[in-house]
């Protein structure tokens, strides 16, 4: 609806007023109280500030720049190897979560068999150790320590490093710079020595095992959502939501996190990868989940002392670490190529 006043036209769009000049039509916003207040300035709840978005068709235009500008390279079909992948680390998974309804013989107890059988040897798949314990029980068994620590520690240290370094990345200032320096701090003690100190101080258990490998976690994690936040936050999308009035915590949680999250979650079996090997270096240094209860690492070292006569008893559990920690890598590395940003992105 348009109105002649004088010699200037004044068209009203519903919310909206505006006035075009007679001269050139170059269109001009009419002012009015609430518009002069400023109306996202004013909004004392998150609500009012949504109401005004989906009203304005903000949001439309938030999600329209999000997906033109995450960067989110186009998306490929996974191959064999990742299936492949998948289903090893999948497959050790549940066998050692059903391993006590699958009536293998007891791991921790002695005399079972003779010891040191070979492979197929007296109704035991992969033999028996020194003492006599079956070899494909304490394997099995052996798989939830390790399963336990890599998924619960990279969880840990998504949790914590994942909130410093998006707080480090979107409010930059001093609390990136104290944050930040934190986590060189952190980065600056050898991780083998900083894990042993403090499984030494605090005792061999599951528990402490994870909080030694989950401090490690966390200044890397930091460090890649720290990168992630500093770009994203720069995005079109996320300064139009920073227009359109919303609140930072918004922003971040609606945003920002979704987004960032993407590269965290495909890097995150890489994570657990590396914290599996991390147990298994203390489990073989003595330092892990004290004996009897069956570990990986604890395995090979039991076994190197009969890798002349007998190395089945360290080579079995050496080769279900490598094939376990190789599947981590590759299932990691293919979600990161599908599903990962740009190189410019971080």
């Amino acid at each position: 609806m348009s109105e002649r006043m004088g010699g200037r036209r004044t068209r009203t769009v519903p919310n909206r007023p505006y006035e075009e000049n007679g001269g050139d039509g170059t269109p001009t916003l009419s002012e009015s109280p609430a518009q002069s207040k400023g109306v996202f300035a004013e909004a004392e709840t998150e609500a009012l500030a949504d109401a005004v978005i989906a009203d304005s068709g903000g949001a439309a235009a938030i999600d329209s720049l999000k997906e033109a500008d995450t960067g989110v390279l186009p998306k490929k079909r996974f191959g064999p190897v990742f299936w492949i992948s998948v289903g090893w680390v999948v497959g050790i998974i549940v066998l050692a979560a059903i391993a006590s309804w699958i009536h293998l013989p007891d791991p921790k107890a002695t005399g079972v068999a003779k010891p040191r059988l070979g492979l197929f040897s007296g109704g035991h798949l992969l033999g028996t150790d020194e003492l006599g314990r079956d070899q494909l029980s304490r394997v099995i068994y052996g798989a939830r320590v390790s399963m336990t620590v890599g998924f619960a520690s990279i969880f840990f240290g998504i949790i914590v490093g994942g909130f410093f370094g998006v707080i480090a990345g979107f409010f930059r200032g001093k609390s990136e710079s104290v944050i930040m320096g934190g986590m060189d701090v952190l980065l600056a003690f050898p991780a083998l020595v900083l894990a042993l100190a403090i499984i030494t101080f605090l005792g061999q258990n599951l528990p402490n095992v994870i909080l030694a490998i989950s401090i490690l976690a966390i200044a890397p994690i930091a460090r890649l959502i720290r990168s992630a936040t500093l770009s994203v936050s720069q995005r079109e999308f996320v300064l139009a939501a920073r227009s359109l009035g919303a609140k930072n915590w918004r922003i971040i949680t609606r945003e920002i996190l979704p987004v960032v999250m993407l590269p965290v979650f495909s890097y995150a079996l890489i994570g657990v990868a590396v914290a599996v090997t991390a147990e298994g270096a203390l489990a073989f240094l003595g330092l892990s989940v004290a004996a009897p209860t069956p570990t990986w690492g604890g395995m090979i070292t039991d076994g190197r002392v009969y890798l002349q006569q007998d190395p089945w008893i360290a080579f079995i559990p050496a080769i279900v670490l490598f094939i376990t920690v190789l599947a981590l890598n590759f299932a990691g590395d293919s979600l990161r190529t599908r599903f990962d940003v740009r190189e410019g992105g971080l």
